[in-house]
């Protein structure tokens, strides 16, 4: 998670570093306003605008979405990351220290979450264990109840879905531990150079709808880039469709995220008495100031804000999947279970006040088999990069890349399930629609990855307000 994440290229809008001049004499600006100046106003494709996503993250949200996500249901998180790569052979795996995670031993994490998926309440977990069991087995046997049979075929049919956009890990592979990311933290590793950015430069010029002829401004494994490729791209991007921008816009919002994460969380002094980690001012600046990045920073905090209304509106669009009474954020603990519904029904009826949501109906619109092809090319997509993370040396770069591309793929998954949301039972499992718990971890962790980004970029917004 080195300086590979640094690189972020691809962003949409326009940068003008404007400075004010009396006399013919321009101030020298503030390290601050070279990242931030543009990062104001209105959002591209949207109808927010930025100060109103800093004022409801920072002080509604962000707070209360931090104590949740400390809970014992949100902080342990099943993952293989012995998957192998499915494109390549010749990873060269980070043997730093700080790459490494730790997993849980058995007996750290609690019984109500190692003993089944736990997707509604204890009671209907018992029938969805006997079901996951049956199919494992691999056939529905004659011998289970009618209503087990019929519930072992809904889900198989689920786990074929085509609205899954991820390709998730396989749980019950005995590669698959258990990790508290709690105590595997997102932050900068010191994993980076061609291997770090072979990662990023396969997303992009791969999965993102981009013709080879079309290239990249800022492209590290690239040479001899100059203002008339820049100008290229951003026409080229601009005349995509809307579905075909917004993954762009995701993709690299998704990286500038993380290259705040990586910025904010440093590793600025290792001794053998003691760690430092906090806010690397230098790093942030080669990242996202306006000049070092050539007009590129700007544009990339500005897709940031971008996935965060995405995330936002798929959260307050499955509002009713936990509203449920069968529902429960199940950990055997009945106390601090229910307190954690509470906690979560709150969270999510404050997402659902917010007052300039996304619009997603402008997606996937028209001519319905054309709308029905792009979608599907956006799921197919969307799930390559999935296991793309699969090829990341830094094992814990792998940890965070998957849980936040899985967490991506189920909002996509929910604003994409609206009518299905709509129609679930009000009671029992709900056959077309439903979240696994594995969904639902990466789901709300990955949204207060971006919540942290939001907030992060407050902090440093005053920590560079008076450097030049």
């Amino acid at each position: 998670m080195g300086r590979h994440w640094g690189f972020l290229i691809f962003f949409l809008g326009t940068v003008g570093l404007l400075g004010s001049g009396h006399g013919g004499q321009q101030p020298s600006e503030t390290a601050a306003q070279r990242c931030f100046c543009q990062v104001s106003g209105y959002l591209d494709d949207c109808t927010c605008d930025v100060e109103t996503i800093d004022r409801f993250n920072n002080y509604r949200l962000f707070p209360r979405l931090q104590k949740l996500l400390e809970s014992d249901y949100f902080r342990y998180y099943k993952v293989n990351l012995k998957r192998p790569c499915p494109f390549w052979n010749d990873i060269n795996q980070c043997g730093r220290r700080d790459c490494a995670v730790k997993p849980c031993q058995s007996d750290e994490v609690p019984d109500g979450i190692k003993s089944a998926s736990y997707k509604y309440s204890e009671e209907a977990n018992n029938l969805i264990e006997e079901c996951e069991q049956a199919e494992r087995l691999g056939a529905v046997d004659e011998s289970l109840s009618e209503e087990t049979q019929k519930a072992v075929l809904q889900w198989t049919k689920h786990d074929d879905s085509s609205d899954n956009f991820c390709e998730a890990d396989d749980i019950q592979s005995p590669d698959a531990e258990y990790v508290d990311l709690l105590l595997n933290p997102e932050r900068y590793t010191g994993y980076k150079g061609p291997d770090a950015w072979k990662i990023w430069n396969v997303i992009y010029e791969e999965n993102c709808f981009k013709p080879q002829t079309i290239k990249r401004p800022l492209n590290p494994l690239a040479s001899g880039q100059g203002k008339s490729e820049e100008n290229t791209f951003y026409s080229w991007l601009e005349g995509l469709c809307v579905e075909k921008r917004a993954f762009y816009r995701l993709i690299s919002g998704l990286h500038a995220s993380i290259n705040v994460h990586l910025s904010a969380r440093y590793l600025l002094q290792d001794t053998w008495l003691e760690k430092k980690w906090g806010h690397n001012i230098t790093e942030f600046q080669q990242r996202f100031d306006g000049i070092l990045t050539e007009g590129e920073g700007p544009r990339r905090l500005k897709n940031l804000y971008f996935l965060y209304l995405i995330e936002l509106r798929a959260l307050s669009k499955v509002v009713p999947f936990f509203e449920r009474p069968d529902f429960q954020l199940f950990t055997g603990n009945k106390v601090q279970d229910a307190e954690n519904k509470m906690l979560l029904l709150e969270i999510l009826h404050e997402i659902k006040s917010f007052p300039l949501h996304f619009d997603e109906n402008s997606f996937f619109a028209g001519d319905k088999k054309e709308a029905n092809k792009l979608k599907e090319d956006f799921r197919l997509h969307f799930r390559n990069i999935s296991r793309i993370m699969d090829c990341v040396g830094c094992f814990k770069c792998r940890l965070w890349g998957k849980l936040q591309t899985q967490g991506l793929g189920t909002a996509l998954k929910i604003l994409f399930s609206e009518k299905l949301i709509a129609n679930m039972p009000e009671s029992g499992p709900s056959y077309e629609f439903h979240l696994t718990r594995q969904e639902i971890v990466s789901l709300f962790n990955a949204f207060g990855r971006i919540s942290t980004s939001v907030k992060e970029l407050e902090n440093f917004r005053n920590l560079l307000q008076n450097i030049h």
